[in-house]
């Protein structure tokens, strides 16, 4: 089976995917989930009543990290554009 490039090829995207640029799958994914909870949360909630509270709490907390994003653990997980917001959000609380 022949390659779809060779070495040396100008079609090659050597930058790869531009920093803070989305993955479009995990969006889509997200996307996805929340329109199916949405439609079904009639039925989601019955089945959740149902539940021992231990079970609810793990469902929730379980089906909370693909709707919600994830907690900033460091500023280096913040874009240019994140901090400069963060840092006039900050300047205005100040005065």
């Amino acid at each position: 089976m022949p390659k779809p490039f060779q070495k040396g090829d100008p079609r090659i995207n050597r930058a790869g995917r531009k920093k803070d640029v989305p993955n479009k799958s995990t969006e889509e994914l997200r996307r996805l989930l929340h329109e199916f909870v949405s439609a079904n949360i009639e039925t989601l909630q019955a089945d959740i009543d149902l539940l021992e509270p231990k079970d609810r709490l793990a469902f929730v907390e379980r089906l909370l990290k693909h709707i919600l994003p994830a907690p900033i653990t460091s500023l280096d997980q913040l874009s240019e554009t994140d901090l400069d917001i963060l840092l006039k959000k900050l300047k205005n609380s100040v005065k």
